[in-house]
């Protein structure tokens, strides 16, 4: 298990609609749409010295799915972005920080699944704690889910919606196996994702990596398609069988709250040579440089003390 308990994160301040308070005083009423069905919408954001990488994309994804659910209200960019600026500052956060941030359909007058029973929302939570990437970077062991990941005519996963069951099922199997996670397949049993992150294939040199599908719009998956593009770096989006995944030279996966990591070990098979890859370091190193230089400040450069 790669998330250990943080001490900074004892006194967490957690907000709640604007409201900040500690995270053991924390809470949403319990008629409010995510408790009742899961009905709310989600991103995970990173902070990197006093910026948050792609917040502009994640806060258009949150805004979309939010539209496809029919959320009657939505709270404005800027409005989204003030309540970080406050949460960040309450809790004196400045780097290495992951960003949970919910905003959910609202509070219903009685229990039940209607929409119509809302009279109150939407519900917008900031959760910011101190956490370091999650995977580790030597490389991680994935085991092949019995889970499958829903096509569009299911349940679209263009809607990055509160409802993580599948990925939460997905996720037993992996720690029953004692894997880093688990690799999760479509209906027609091409490669989807993981429970929790999108996932690249190198083959001959060309980066590959499935199709949108059966997987979200991930906005560190675009990141890395745009630094091959940008770099001449060969690449494809297509659907990927397991026999092209154990045959690979290199795998990885990626997320905000993982960044980029190595696969070298899926179902007891050993991918490429059972270590961090040539084309995964580059794209790393890659990916570090953009965080580094890139993103929306929220937060001032702290003034040297002279």
């Amino acid at each position: 298990m790669h998330q250990k308990f943080h001490p900074q994160n004892r006194d967490l301040i957690v907000n709640i609609n604007g409201r900040l308070v500690h995270r053991d005083q924390a809470g949403i009423s319990p008629f409010d749409s995510v408790v009742q069905g899961g009905d709310a919408v989600w991103e995970g954001l990173r902070l990197y010295s006093g910026r948050i990488f792609k917040l502009h994309e994640h806060l258009a994804r949150l805004r979309s799915s939010a539209k496809a659910l029919a959320f009657a209200q939505i709270p404005t960019d800027d409005e989204i972005i003030e309540q970080l600026r406050r949460t960040l500052d309450a809790n004196q956060m400045f780097d290495g920080v992951h960003i949970r941030l919910t905003l959910t359909r609202g509070v219903k007058y009685t229990s039940g699944m209607d929409p119509r029973l809302n009279t109150v929302g939407p519900t917008l939570i900031v959760l910011a704690e101190h956490k370091l990437p999650v995977y580790d970077k030597a490389g991680l062991k994935l085991i092949t889910s019995s889970v499958r990941r829903s096509p569009p005519d299911c349940l679209d996963p263009k809607i990055h919606h509160n409802n993580l069951i599948q990925s939460i099922l997905a996720k037993l199997e992996a720690n029953r196996a004692n894997a880093d996670d688990a690799l999760m397949l479509d209906l027609r049993g091409f490669v989807a994702e993981t429970n929790a992150t999108h996932v690249f294939i190198v083959d001959h040199g060309e980066v590959i990596t499935s199709r949108l599908v059966a997987c979200p719009e991930g906005i560190t998956r675009a990141t890395v398609l745009d630094l091959c593009r940008k770099h001449n770096i060969p690449y494809s989006e297509r659907d990927l069988s397991l026999p092209e995944v154990y045959r690979a030279d290199e795998m990885f996966c990626t997320g905000t709250m993982g960044e980029l990591a190595a696969v070298v070990d899926v179902d007891g098979r050993m991918i490429g040579d059972g270590q961090l890859g040539p084309m995964t370091r580059r794209l790393s190193e890659l990916f570090a440089e953009l965080t580094r230089t890139e993103g929306v400040r929220l937060i001032p450069t702290p003034t040297a003390v002279v």
